[in-house]
C-alpha cells in the first residue's frame, strides 16, 4: 500500500473536491476532543447531485454503490478541510451512517454502503476500518439516491 492517503488517492485518480458549504442551519463538521463529525454527504460530483432516486426502483445496486463512493470522497474532502489539508491526522474512521433511499421491498443497502466502506478502506488502510450503519429511507434530500455521515479519530 503506498505510503500516503492522498498517494492512494491519486493511484485511483481520485481528486478530492472543494468541500461543499451546508445547504441549511448546520456546519459540515464539527470537531469535540479528538473526534471529527462530518455531516451528511450526499453523492455529489462535480458540484451536482450525480445519482438520484430510489434504489430498487430508479437505481440499481451497482450505480448505489457509486453513489455511496461519491459521498466517501466527499467525506474526505470534509476532512481534508477539517484538518488544515493534513488527512495523515486521520486515525480511525469509527463510523459511518449510511442511508439509502429505497422502494419498499428492496433490502441490499448493506451492498450500496459497501461502495463508501471499501473506498474509505482502500484510501485509509487499517486506519478506514469502522463500524457502520445502513439504513432504508423513504426519500433523502433533493432526491438524492444516497446519504453517508461520519465520526473520526483524529490526532
Amino acid at each position: 500500500m503506498t505510503d500516503t492517503v492522498q498517494s492512494r488517492l491519486a493511484a485511483r485518480n481520485i481528486v478530492l473536491p472543494q468541500a461543499a458549504a451546508p445547504a441549511a442551519n448546520y456546519l459540515p463538521y464539527v470537531i469535540t476532543g479528538s473526534l471529527l463529525f462530518i455531516s451528511g454527504q450526499l453523492p455529489m460530483e462535480d458540484g451536482a447531485l450525480a445519482v438520484k432516486g430510489l434504489l430498487g426502483r430508479d437505481v440499481d445496486v451497482a450505480e448505489g454503490q457509486r453513489a455511496a463512493e461519491l459521498c466517501a470522497i466527499n467525506i474526505l474532502a470534509q476532512a481534508k478541510a477539517a484538518l488544515g489539508g493534513d488527512l495523515e491526522r486521520i486515525v480511525r474512521v469509527v463510523k459511518l451512517s449510511g442511508f439509502v433511499a429505497s422502494e419498499p421491498s428492496f433490502t441490499e443497502q448493506h451492498l450500496v454502503i459497501n461502495g463508501a466502506s471499501n473506498l474509505i478502506a482502500d484510501m485509509l488502510g487499517d486506519a478506514g476500518k469502522h463500524a457502520r450503519a445502513a439504513v432504508g429511507m423513504a426519500c433523502l434530500p433533493l432526491n438524492a439516491a444516497v446519504e453517508i455521515d461520519a465520526v473520526i479519530e483524529i490526532r
